[in-house]
């Protein structure tokens, strides 16, 4: 009854935009953890199989798929990062439904927060695209230089189907980025109007 009480002295418009922080803060939240999880679990498959002994993939030796997936990895930790700000978003949503107005945020302190968030996402999404444009590179490479003949001496200079798990660890990681880019321009146009 209590939360009944403290949520009718907050203003209404004030009340929209905490409902609008929680909620977006949540989706972005769960996406960029879920797409970030997916990524990582992906991404180790790739590393493991492709150094396994096993394999006659020779991503190890590739100076472009070990740069991309390096930079892979820096776009998976700024996607954590990107993880903490959407709870980041929904702690705000929390303290703008406070009774007490002095323990709500201003509007001059969650922009800029709302715009950290906005840059982390994009640095992180450059970075992934960089390294999506590298691995994607020494795949293009390695298919222009494959013989196409049924017999051939040279198995790391074949694309395999494990070469695809780390296009698709970027490709996720992206999809987690670009769902922070838009809850974050979503959150500034909400709270500037």
């Amino acid at each position: 009854m209590a939360n009944k009480s403290d949520s009718s002295s907050v203003p209404a418009a004030i009340r929209q935009i905490a409902g609008s922080f929680r909620i977006a803060g949540w989706t972005s939240f769960w996406l960029q953890l879920v797409l970030g999880v997916i990524s990582i679990v992906v991404l180790l498959l790739f590393i493991v199989f492709s150094r396994s002994p096993n394999t006659n993939n020779a991503n190890s030796g590739n100076p472009g798929t070990s740069f991309g997936v390096f930079l892979a990895i820096c776009g998976i930790v700024s996607l954590g990062i990107g993880v903490y700000m959407g709870f980041r978003y929904v702690r705000i949503g929390r303290q703008l439904q406070s009774s007490n107005p002095s323990m709500r945020p201003r509007k001059a302190e969650t922009i800029p927060i709302l715009r950290m968030g906005l840059i982390i996402n994009l640095v992180g999404m450059l970075l992934t695209i960089l390294g999506a444009w590298a691995i994607v590179g020494s795949l293009a490479a390695k298919s222009i230089s494959q013989v196409q003949t049924a017999i051939y001496a040279d198995p790391s200079r074949l694309i395999s189907s494990l070469d695809i798990l780390a296009v698709q660890a970027n490709i996720n990681t992206i999809a987690g980025h670009f769902a922070g880019i838009i809850v974050a321009l979503w959150l500034i146009d909400r709270i500037s109007r």
